[in-house]
């Protein structure tokens, strides 16, 4: 039996929308306030959502304290209280909510106890996004 199981994680963190590939009044037109040179910050909410059969014996998806503890190490110590754009993974792209996404995507897919559906970011009670990651061919299609 294949279950669901979605977590919340928070984190407060820093960027300048900006790109190498627009000159300054590009960048300003583009992204506009976010474009500021000192940046801004969001206080970020990650839903993560896992899938696998439930443990017959636990009656659980996966762990929630090993899940917790995973998040904790691969998201959280790596993105709170950080400016986005000195970190590696947005050295050579734009450090939009969007590339996050796909990055707490790539992290929370090496989590070993579940399979990862989908990841949502809430940026601002207005903005969130969701990334699923690449699209699977059908069963039975190359």
């Amino acid at each position: 039996m294949k279950a669901y199981l979605s977590r919340r994680y928070h984190f407060s963190a820093s960027h300048r929308l900006h790109s190498a590939a627009y000159d300054e009044a590009e960048n300003r037109e583009v992204f506009g306030k976010c474009n500021n040179p000192h940046g801004h910050g969001h206080n970020y909410t990650v839903q993560v959502t896992l899938s696998g059969k439930v443990d017959p014996v636990t009656g659980m998806v996966c762990n929630l304290a090993d899940l917790d503890a995973f998040a904790q190490k691969n998201l959280i110590d790596r993105f709170d209280q950080m400016n986005l754009n000195t970190l590696e993974c947005f050295a050579n792209q734009v450090s939009t909510t969007e590339n996050l996404s796909m990055e707490i995507h790539r992290i929370f897919a090496r989590f070993p106890a579940a399979r990862l559906e989908r990841v949502h970011v809430e940026e601002t009670s207005n903005n969130s996004f969701d990334y699923a990651g690449e699209a699977r061919p059908a069963a039975g299609t190359l």
